[in-house]
């Protein structure tokens, strides 16, 4: 699972203090509000999109949305549960903060790397 490659990991040096909220939706492309979805599941393990309404304050479609694209991102899990009546229902857990640390840690290693070759190989030409 890696972070999206249109990454906005410059943003993160318009911020000498940035937080973990900013950090986490530069490195993974993600918006503000996907950031709190994806904290939002951290609290609530298994919840359902409706489940998310009240406690995000968005509709349905947003909450929707957002999840596709945390799920496309590898930042959440989805179970299909059946529903008794039939039909059924994602339920969303949030991959484990101590996952999604390492996996900023890594892209910011190698962002960094990256820039410090082309220090490195900058020759003023």
């Amino acid at each position: 699972m890696a972070p999206d490659p249109e990454h906005r990991l410059g943003e993160l040096m318009e911020s000498s203090n940035p937080s973990f909220e900013t950090v986490m939706s530069c490195v993974f492309g993600i918006e503000p509000h996907e950031t709190r979805t994806y904290l939002a599941l951290v609290d609530q393990p298994g919840s359902t999109i409706d489940e998310l309404e009240g406690p995000l304050e968005r509709d349905r479609s947003t909450i929707n949305r957002a999840m596709a694209t945390l799920y496309e991102r590898g930042l959440v899990r989805r179970d299909r549960r059946l529903l008794e009546g039939g039909g059924y229902v994602y339920q969303y857990t949030a991959v484990t903060l101590p996952e999604v640390r390492a996996i900023l840690h890594g892209a910011l290693d190698t962002w960094t790397a990256t820039v410090h070759d082309v220090i490195d190989e900058f020759d003023g030409e």
